[in-house]
């Protein structure tokens, strides 16, 4: 894969040619042609998916490919310079859409092999109409510079800067002399526009020429282009729908001039394949501004030869309702789309998926290359996929922190993900699991969500917001995070308010060092305790004892696992041992928070070094309390995401579920299955599955 990506063949390979082939015309990174496979109408290609899946690093990888080779423009969304108007520039004047397409406009311009550069009049004609709504002051210096980008839009070639120089001195000398008051001075802005544009015989004058002339067909121009740019001024600052209206036409100009560019035998001869336009979280204002007006014209037969690839957090969009879908496998040799008769059905949702566990192996191979490190344990890159769900965020920031704190003698990825890790070299370093979430959840709100993670369901979390957090946050702040989960892509997942099992680990984890005594951490599950009490249903209990053990408290858990072994129904009786065992592990703590020895006591359990210690209850069956303990310990310790699962520990495994199915004769053909199944689901980085369930997940809540 180009750049380090993984995964991600079915959009870049070039022989068969992948997604981006077939669509641009020209292989990634190379000039040579590859056959059209929309020849006609293209898809609006929307890459969905969650936060970490990679969007950003396919969109920057595209723009490296083809940069060069045909014009190529990325812009990301959430950008600072799309969210508010420069402080000197009035708000009526500017847009998010206005800033895209003059930043898109710049890139597009750049001259490729063999062509040189594309000239954008139409869309500088529109553009200087709408920031002369904003010039109604005598801030020369302000005024000159705006008119100077949005001219350089035209240039192709050197000449221009001359000519710039000039129209631009006519232009402020005309502004000026017309303000005689205050107010909007667009008239007699676009006077001087189209006089300086009928100036001249040079190609420049008349490609301005035609590109006023474009906009006589806007509506209620009567024919007119200075009729026609001073309506779309006037709509631009109207804002509303009106804005949206005069926006529409700008959009339809950069395409209209990127059309141009194409024309006529000559210039198609010097430019090969088509121009690529990639958008980043095209969910915000910026992207839609620029998605939904192309969806519109092309529903209307506007054509245009443009390739838009954009990424969109989540799966899920009003704009993108009748969009066809496919997976990125999908699309690797045809996409087998066809637009239907809505807007958004123009548009194709790939959603990209996780990495494979072939995945993880190489990136974390090649990154434990440089570690300096002899041997780098082989269950290492099994439980990197185990852990992060083939998140390529997930196992980039933990294949860097290996390469980084292997060396100094980090055991697990526990110890990974808490030691610091530097991104870039010019960046100091900061504990890796601070790092992802940073990323990962943004924004706000990162405290009480890392709250609300041990949460099982609205109402659990509703419990815990109620007793945890500020008074102001409440059950509607539940609401509204549960909200943000499902519309930024997070899966769900029963049994969880928080579903995607490493987002989970990663805010479990950073309520455990939330404060130096680890109170917070004992406050959330005392909270959940009580709430889980004995008065709530038969789930409750599965639900208490799984935080009774998450504060380093088993005998409870082994005793209810013991007494209701011999009366309950096997696979549920499994169900419950591994979602209880599915507790975060920390080092023991004692009730003031402080740390016992820092060593995980759970293999030493679980081989049986500790029974001599331990006196079974009176009256109970203590070889089945020892089993049951033993047992419980090495499913614990096995269904870790942080730690590395221990051999030993997976034999032991083994053999106590297989002397279990000796004493359930109706459930032996179960208690068998798992003993077979859970160890080598354990060294393959893979959930225990319970056996006969359809789900794969096995109902552990990992």
């Amino acid at each position: 894969m180009p750049g380090g990506l993984h995964g991600r063949g079915a959009l870049f390979d070039t022989d068969p040619p992948g997604l981006a082939s077939r669509l641009v015309g020209l292989r990634p990174n190379q000039l040579r042609a590859t056959p059209y496979e929309h020849p006609g109408e293209l898809p609006f290609v929307v890459l969905a998916g969650g936060r970490g899946l990679g969007k950003s690093a396919v969109l920057r990888e595209l723009r490296d490919a083809y940069r060069g080779h045909t014009p190529v423009a990325l812009i990301d969304g959430e950008e600072q310079q799309f969210a508010a108007p420069p402080a000197e520039r009035p708000a009526e004047a500017w847009s998010p859409v206005g800033q895209a397409l003059t930043t898109i406009a710049e890139q597009l311009a750049e001259p490729v092999t063999g062509a040189g550069r594309v000239g954008f009049p139409r869309l500088a004609s529109g553009l200087l109409a709408v920031a002369a709504g904003g010039w109604s002051d005598r801030d020369v210096p302000r005024i000159r510079q705006e008119a100077e980008r949005i001219l350089l839009l035209n240039e192709t070639g050197s000449w221009l800067s001359g000519f710039a120089g000039r129209w631009v001195s006519k232009l402020v000398s005309k502004l000026i002399a017309s303000m005689s008051g205050t107010g909007p001075v667009v008239e007699p802005i676009i006077e001087a526009t189209l006089e300086a544009f009928t100036e001249g015989v040079a190609p420049a004058h008349r490609r301005l020429r035609k590109a006023a002339g474009w906009y006589r067909d806007y509506p209620n121009a009567g024919g007119s282009p200075k009729l026609a740019l001073i309506l779309l001024s006037r709509h631009f600052r109207a804002g509303g729908d009106s804005r949206t209206h005069a926006e529409r036409y700008l959009v339809r100009a950069l395409l209209a001039d990127l059309d141009d560019a194409y024309a006529g035998v000559v210039q198609r001869s010097h430019r090969r394949g088509r121009p690529v336009v990639l958008i980043d979280n095209v969910q915000e204002p910026a992207g839609l501004g620029l998605l939904e007006p192309v969806l519109r014209d092309r529903t209307d037969g506007i054509a245009d030869r443009v390739v838009f690839f954009a990424a969109l957090r989540g799966y899920t969009h009003p704009a993108l309702r009748n969009a066809g879908r496919r997976t990125l496998t999908e699309t690797a040799r045809e996409t087998g789309w066809e637009p239907g008769t809505s807007p958004s059905s123009r548009a194709l949702l790939v959603s990209l998926p996780p990495l494979t566990p072939d995945d993880t192996l190489h990136i974390v191979d090649t990154a434990s290359n440089g570690t300096g490190v002899t041997t780098v344990p082989s269950q290492f890159p099994h439980a990197t996929h185990r852990l992060t769900g083939g998140s390529p965020l997930g196992i980039t920031v933990l294949a860097a922190s290996a390469r980084q704190n292997l060396p100094q003698g980090a055991a697990s990825l526990g110890e990974l993900l808490t030691s610091d890790v530097a991104p870039h070299e010019d960046h100091d370093g900061r504990p890796a699991y601070q790092e992802l979430l940073d990323r990962l959840v943004p924004g706000g709100r990162l405290d009480e969500l890392t709250v609300l993670a041990a949460a099982h369901d609205r109402d659990s979390a509703c419990a815990l917001a109620q007793a945890r957090l500020p008074e102001d946050f409440g059950a509607s702040g539940v609401l509204d995070l549960e909200e943000r989960l499902a519309a930024e892509g997070w899966p769900t997942a029963a049994g969880q308010f928080v579903g995607d099992p490493f987002l989970r680990a990663l805010l479990l984890l950073r309520l455990h060092h939330f404060d130096p005594d680890h109170e917070r951490w004992r406050t959330v599950h005392r909270t959940l305790i009580d709430h889980y009490g004995d008065e709530d249903p038969p789930d409750g209990a599965r639900y208490r004892l799984h935080h009774e053990l998450a504060l380093g408290t088993a005998e409870f858990a082994v005793a209810h696992l013991r007494d209701t072994f011999p009366r309950t129904d096997t696979r549920g009786w499994l169900s419950s041992l591994v979602f209880i065992a599915s507790a975060p592990y920390y080092h023991a703590h004692d009730p003031d928070g402080r740390d016992f020895d820092g060593h995980d006591h759970r293999a030493s359990i679980a081989l049986g070094h500790t029974d001599a210690a331990q006196t079974p209850p009176a009256g109970v069956d203590a070889v089945l309390h020892l089993r049951v303990r033993r047992l419980l310990h090495s499913v614990w310790q096995l269904t870790d995401p942080l730690v590395l699962p221990d051999p030993k520990v997976t034999e032991r495994l083994r053999f106590e579920l297989e002397q279990l199915s000796n004493l359930r004769p109706a459930g032996n053909a179960l208690l068998w299955r798992a003993s077979r199944d859970w160890p080598s689901d354990a060294l393959a980085g893979r959930p225990f599955r319970i056996p006969g369930d359809d789900d794969e997940n096995g109902g552990g809540g990992r």
